[in-house]
């Protein structure tokens, strides 16, 4: 830990970096196509919404020996043309939900599950769900995202500037892509759940590039007055000096969720932390790589095209040669073979030998002339 702690320091003051902002055409193409392979799984696979968008029923049964696997064929052969999606939770009990059942449809199916089950009807919990319920939520999360991204785009441009605002927006769209994207792959169900991960990682996200953005902005006030760094390399420079803090929070965000992820949801089977832990996973990755990969360099890249960034770069760039210029003939010079020969201009290296004179302090032990 104090070896990171060092490296961490030494990003912080610029000593070591990794040179972030000219190499963003990389980061951009790797974005380009994980969101690609996202909208391509969306468009082909979809998304699995539950019951709570698309309405239906759910049977909970008592603690039982039946796997899921039986439990989904009963469930089936008792409702033709209904996928049915069974989870074993961690006391035993099944949690059997089918998608576009109604009151009546619902009835043949519980009796059939208790059936196979051997267990009185009453036994099994049956829970309906209306589809105009799932809408109202579907509705509700549109516009609670719509608002958030409202104020964020304007908490932004008077807080720093438009450039920020807009890049930071496209972090948030690229991470919200990429975690409904993968949620079609991985065909896990959309819940209510959810749409609580899709707003928490949101959040998150934000931060981890406001942190980024804060020491931008100190570091590249007066950046016109001065001819040493370009506006993307300062902002390489402040990436650098945040980056531990990035990495440190996000591990630290990334490993209860992962317990969630892993142990909760596939040790214990507690499905709704199925649905939320891995939206949070995800999300928390995506959000620490957007503010790193994607948001700083668009910004860089917006900047760059002002006039006077322009102007800056031309400057810091002359300068450079200048000082290459001079450099490469200082050592030029410093490296010419000397000539003796006073007639060829080249002057004398080293001490000089005067003639002694002839007769001089003769005969006196002092050596001096009275």
């Amino acid at each position: 830990m104090s070896k990171l702690g060092s490296i961490g320091a030494r990003l912080y003051r610029g000593e070591v970096g990794y040179d972030f902002i000219g190499k963003r055409k990389i980061w951009y193409g790797i974005s380009i196509l994980i969101t690609i392979t996202a909208l391509v799984g969306l468009a082909v696979r979809g998304l699995n919404f539950g019951i709570e968008f698309s309405g239906g029923a759910v049977f909970s049964t008592p603690a039982t020996s039946v796997s899921s696997a039986q439990g989904q064929h009963t469930a089936e052969s008792a409702a033709p043309g209904h996928q049915a999606m069974v989870q074993k939770l961690g006391n035993g009990t099944l949690r059997i939900q089918i998608s576009g059942l109604d009151t009546k449809q619902s009835l043949p199916v519980q009796e059939e599950i208790a059936k196979d089950l051997k267990v009185p009807v009453k036994d099994v919990n049956t829970q309906l769900v209306g589809p105009s319920w799932g809408e109202q939520i579907a509705d509700k999360a549109w516009l609670g995202l719509g608002i958030f991204m409202v104020l964020v785009v304007l908490y932004l441009a008077v807080a720093f500037e438009w450039r920020m605002a807009l890049a930071a927006l496209i972090a948030l769209i690229h991470d919200l892509t990429i975690t409904v994207g993968v949620y079609a792959l991985v065909g896990f169900e959309v819940t209510p759940g959810t749409v609580i991960g899709l707003l928490t990682i949101l959040g998150y996200s934000l931060y981890d590039t406001v942190v980024v953005f804060d020491s931008l902005k100190e570091a590249s006030k007066d950046i016109t007055k001065q001819t040493r760094f370009t506006y993307s390399e300062i902002a390489n420079r402040s990436i650098n000096g945040t980056l531990v803090r990035s990495i440190n929070t996000t591990v630290v965000a990334l490993l209860p969720v992962a317990g969630l992820l892993f142990v909760g949801g596939g040790v214990l089977g507690a499905g709704m932390l199925n649905d939320i832990s891995l939206a949070l996973f995800v999300g928390l990755a995506a959000g620490a790589y957007s503010s790193i990969f994607i948001a700083t360099p668009l910004v860089a890249d917006l900047k760059e095209r002002e006039p006077q960034m322009k102007a800056l770069a031309k400057r810091v760039k002359a300068k450079r040669a200048s000082a290459e210029a001079k450099e490469a003939s200082r050592a030029e010079t410093s490296g010419d073979p000397q000539d003796d020969d006073p007639e060829d201009g080249a002057s004398v290296v080293g001490p000089r030998h005067q003639p002694i004179a002839r007769g001089r302090g003769r005969g006196r032990p002092s050596g001096k002339r009275r």
